[in-house]
């Protein structure tokens, strides 16, 4: 596997970099939909991460944000988000990341999280620990939901369905110290994964916003189920995450509030 890291680690950074160059031009801004905005910085670097693998891979499969998936008769699924916290980005607000995930057979070994502006590089791969910067990481050691910082996120159909996510903001603001929404989940995930955050929910997240960020996490001790506390799966859009000592109270926030994954499956 460590051939594939270096792969994802080289994109990761490559992209990262020309995505921050990109940040100090006017950006060029289309939309799918009501806020879900693309820049030319999204197009741009899924180019340079996918041609790269193509170029190293040819026979493997590939799903990135704005492209989709390229089939391909082969075990191997790179999954790709470009450029995650766009709208930040947009805005020139620096939170934003180059996520990069190869699954094998429906599970994710090798994952790579970049912040350009932080230079803060995250790996894992299955098995062997999770790292920042080289650095092997561990989530916190907080053993109370009172005393933990949370992250979470909106999700773009947040407009039309509301009551839930906000329904779950409220219930964990006044249990948890504080939570932060930082409009990036991949950097979310990074964060729990070296003790910055003791836990994380979010619903509508897509592979590409998990796969890397769950990987990471795992690797260094975080548990990370579906809103009923069953295995996570990247294509069910939910899931909660923490450094395990909290979950169990997470849990009992997120059914309070009377979620039903299968509305969101």
């Amino acid at each position: 596997m460590t051939n594939y890291l270096d792969t994802a680690v080289e994109l990761a950074l490559s992209a990262g970099k020309l995505i921050k160059k990109i940040s100090r031009q006017t950006h060029i801004i289309t939309y799918k939909g009501e806020v879900d905005l693309v820049t030319e910085a999204d197009v741009q670097s899924e180019d340079l991460v996918t041609q790269g693998i193509k170029n190293r891979y040819p026979d493997h499969g590939i799903l990135a944000e704005e492209e989709g998936i390229s089939k391909a008769e082969s075990d191997y699924l790179w999954i790709i988000d470009p450029l995650d916290g766009t709208t930040n980005y947009a805005h020139n607000f620096p939170i934003y990341a180059v996520s990069i995930a190869l699954e094998y057979k429906g599970e994710v070994i090798v994952g790579a999280i970049y912040d350009p502006n932080l230079d803060e590089l995250f790996t894992a791969e299955k098995g062997k620990g999770a790292y920042l910067n080289g650095n092997p990481i561990r989530v916190s050691e907080t053993k109370e939901l009172d005393k933990s910082l949370l992250a979470t996120g909106f999700p773009y159909f947040f407009r039309k369905d509301h009551d839930l996510i906000l329904n779950l903001f409220s219930a964990f603001s006044l249990k948890a110290q504080g939570i932060r929404r930082a409009g990036a989940a991949t950097i979310d995930y990074a964060a729990l994964a070296c003790g910055r955050f003791d836990g994380f929910w979010e619903l509508g997240l897509k592979p590409w916003d998990m796969a890397a960020g769950t990987l990471i996490a795992q690797e260094a001790g975080a548990k990370i189920t579906k809103f009923d506390g069953s295995p996570l799966d990247i294509r069910v859009p939910e899931m909660v995450a923490s450094n395990g000592l909290i979950h169990a109270e997470m849990l009992e926030v997120i059914q309070s509030s009377h979620s039903s994954s299968s509305k969101y499956e």
